[in-house]
């Protein structure tokens, strides 16, 4: 199982955007910088973030993206999802009856990852690299 780039580049850039100041916007070209992408292809990335309500961007010399919701109001599963969507990651091939065991194996076994996705909170990681990098929050 693997989560694509996107996913790990939308990562990196909600913490980012999480240890801004308060009401502060940041520009995609500032983003895409600091992770060595293509503003191009961040901004297709960024596009997905704002139309899960996770970021808001202002147009404008002054404008960028910034959060759209409380910093703790953010999980690491509300960005995977905002960028891999809603599928199963297992369906099974075989339709031969109803009710794969197998199948339901995965499917618990996803559970119980939603579960843990949704309680780890990227505020949490943004305090953690504040504090690995001299406790200054850049």
């Amino acid at each position: 199982m693997k989560y694509s780039n996107a996913t790990n580049y939308a990562l990196h850039t909600m913490v980012q955007l999480i240890r801004l100041p308060r009401d502060a916007s940041i520009g995609v070209q500032e983003l895409a910088k600091a992770q060595q992408l293509s503003p191009t292809y961040l901004s297709k990335i960024l596009t997905k973030l704002t139309k899960a309500g996770l970021i808001e961007s202002t147009p404008g010399a002054k404008g960028g993206y910034r959060l759209a919701r409380g910093e703790r109001d953010i999980s690491f599963f509300d960005v995977i999802q905002a960028i891999e969507g809603e599928s199963h990651l297992f369906d099974c091939t075989l339709h031969r009856h109803e009710g794969c065991l197998i199948e339901k194996v995965m499917r618990d076994a996803e559970a119980n990852m939603k579960q843990e996705l949704q309680e780890q909170l990227l505020v949490d990681i943004a305090e953690q690299a504040g504090q690995h990098q001299g406790g200054d929050g850049k």
